[in-house]
């Protein structure tokens, strides 16, 4: 098992990117999701459904995708705790065989509240966006002192 490091706030800066998470996103995923959320909306689970919806067969939901952006910060940030906020905006369908990507960028970094704030985006091998407008905002405990009052 890999052991996760937590993320040093003194050393992120501004720009810095994070390492890229790909997945292919298969049915039997979209079906364990589907069964781990309760979305058992049919749109993700029955082709045929799907289709008559005008879709071109069962798709993804938005909030695996959206997952999947959570396990790249969370990764990163190396402590789940460290997470406090996770937004995006769905751009397009995921379907069964897609490889989605998704990477991110510390948009901004404020000392005193020791708060970074990240850009995200999620592409298809396509480079379509399926998630833009992604945002992760992360709060670091406060700096522990190596003084101790006399």
């Amino acid at each position: 098992m890999k052991t996760m490091t937590a993320q040093d706030f003194e050393k992120i800066t501004i720009g810095q990117t994070l390492p890229a998470l790909t997945k292919h996103v298969t049915v039997e995923q979209i079906r364990q999701y589907a069964e781990a959320s309760g979305d058992r909306n049919p749109i993700h689970l029955d082709e045929s459904f799907a289709r008559s919806a005008g879709l071109p067969g069962i798709i993804a939901h938005g909030m695996l995708t959206m997952a999947f952006a959570n396990q790249m910060v969370t990764d990163w940030l190396g402590d789940r705790s460290l997470l406090k906020r996770l937004q995006g905006r769905f751009a397009g369908m995921v379907l069964p065989g897609d490889d989605v990507t998704c990477s991110g960028s510390v948009a901004s970094k404020n000392d005193e509240t020791r708060r970074i704030v990240i850009n995200l985006v999620v592409t298809n091998q396509r480079g379509e966006r399926v998630v833009n407008k992604g945002v992760a905002e992360a709060e670091f405990p406060p700096q522990r002192s190596d003084t101790h009052a006399a």
